[in-house]
C-alpha cells in the first residue's frame, strides 16, 4: 500500500539531506540510492498534489529529471523535503497545464484529423471541416503557420521556431492569438 507523504519520518528526511550532500560531493552510489528511495514519497506527493493517480509516474519522472538538473542548487543547510516538494509541485503544474492545453485543443485537432467523410457522422465531419477551414482562412499567415506547426503537427516551440524562422516569443504570441481567434470562430469553450 502506498504511504501518504505525512508518514515519512523526520529521520528519513535527514537521511535524504545527508544523501544529497554526499551526492553533491560526487558519491554516485549514494545519489542513485537517494533517487530510488525518493520514488515512493514522490509518487504519494504527486497523487496528493494533482489528485490524479494516473499522472503520478509522469510527475515523478519529471521531478527526478529536474532534481538531477538542479542538484547543485540544493543547500545542505536547509531541509531537503521542502526543496524536493517544491520541484515536484512545479513539475506537476507544468504537466497539468500541458495536459490542459492538449485537452483544450482537442476539438481543433479532431476537426483537422477528420477521417472518412463516408462514415456515419459524415454530415458532422463535413461541417466541422468547413468550420475549421473558414476559421483557419481568417487567420493571418503567421497565425495559420503557428497553428499548423504547434497544434496540428505538434512540434516543440524550438522546432517550430526553427522551421518558421520566427523567434520563440513571436511564435508564442502568434499561437496564442490564433487559438483565441479559432476559439471565437469555433463558437464554444476556449481552445
Amino acid at each position: 500500500m502506498m504511504r501518504d507523504a505525512r508518514e515519512w519520518h523526520a529521520s528519513t528526511h535527514t537521511d535524504w539531506a545527508l544523501m544529497m550532500q554526499a551526492a553533491q560531493g560526487g558519491d554516485t552510489v549514494t545519489y542513485r540510492r537517494l533517487l530510488r528511495d525518493l520514488v515512493p514519497f514522490l509518487r504519494a506527493m504527486a497523487v496528493k498534489v494533482t489528485g490524479r493517480p494516473d499522472m503520478a509516474d509522469d510527475v515523478v519522472q519529471e521531478t527526478l529529471i529536474a532534481v538531477h538538473r538542479v542538484r547543485a542548487s540544493y543547500d545542505p543547510a536547509r531541509p531537503f523535503q521542502p526543496w524536493v516538494v517544491s520541484i515536484l509541485r512545479r513539475r506537476a503544474i507544468d504537466l497539468l497545464r500541458a495536459q490542459g492545453r492538449r485537452g483544450q485543443t482537442a476539438d481543433l485537432i479532431d476537426a483537422a484529423n477528420i477521417a472518412d467523410p463516408h462514415s456515419t457522422n459524415a454530415v458532422d465531419q463535413i461541417e466541422a471541416r468547413q468550420t475549421l477551414a473558414q476559421a483557419l482562412s481568417a487567420l493571418t499567415p503567421g497565425q495559420r503557420q503557428a497553428i499548423e506547426l504547434m497544434k496540428l503537427r505538434e512540434l516543440s516551440l524550438k522546432e517550430a521556431a526553427h522551421e518558421s524562422g520566427l523567434s520563440i516569443p513571436a511564435l508564442k504570441v502568434a499561437t496564442h492569438r490564433a487559438v483565441k481567434a479559432l476559439s471565437a470562430a469555433w463558437g464554444h469553450r476556449a481552445l
